[in-house]
């Protein structure tokens, strides 16, 4: 079944807010359906939304992130959401004039051992499942394609903190262990001697 969410819930999601959402869908970078008046947006779309989100957070201009995007629809050959989900770890990697995706370690290594500037990395395939754990704890109910509320799915007392507590707890691991990964991979690129 086809999840939709409408404007309040993705903000709820990402933090964005509404003028960006409707900016957004007026360029194009993110367009979703329509019901009527009201936007409605597929779990994918609010994906893309929270890399969008995450690469504003990290200073990327709106250009820059429009050819991000476009990149990796590019690359990728399908929506980020299905990759991401697919893939145990996409990474996103730039030193400003070059885009690169990357999904081991090895491959993250040999960019950073490459790369005569300092690198910019965003684990994309973290932000997408830190979506779909929100969207798993979320007590709001997201509309299926014809708008109804997808049925009830209020979980017993005390059941939904235990679920956000683990779900917290497993983001939290994994990101700290793809820091440990990255600061063990820089330890071992070589120094530059500065002769």
């Amino acid at each position: 079944m086809d999840c939709a969410f409408t404007s309040s819930q993705v903000i709820d999601f990402t933090g964005i807010t509404l003028r960006q959402l409707q900016w957004w869908d007026e360029r194009g970078m993110v367009v979703p359906r329509r019901q009527g008046h009201r936007r409605l947006y597929s779990t994918e779309d609010l994906a893309e939304i929270a890399v969008i989100c995450e690469l504003r957070q990290r200073g990327f201009s709106l250009q820059r992130v429009r050819k991000v995007m476009a990149f990796l629809q590019r690359e990728l050959g399908k929506r980020l959401y299905d990759s991401a989900t697919n893939n145990s770890q996409i990474h996103l990697l730039t030193d400003g004039k070059n885009i690169f995706i990357k999904d081991s370690l090895e491959s993250i290594v040999d960019v950073l051992r490459n790369s005569r500037q300092p690198i910019l990395a965003v684990c994309l395939s973290d932000t997408v499942q830190r979506i779909q754990a929100g969207i798993r704890l979320s007590s709001q109910q997201p509309l299926t394609t014809d708008g109804e509320a997808d049925g009830p799915n209020v979980p017993a007392a005390g059941e939904s903190e235990g679920r956000a507590e683990i779900e917290i707890a497993s983001v939290r691991a994994r990101t700290s262990r793809a820091e440990k990964h990255l600061a063990a991979a820089r330890t071992r690129l070589p120094r530059d001697s500065g002769a």
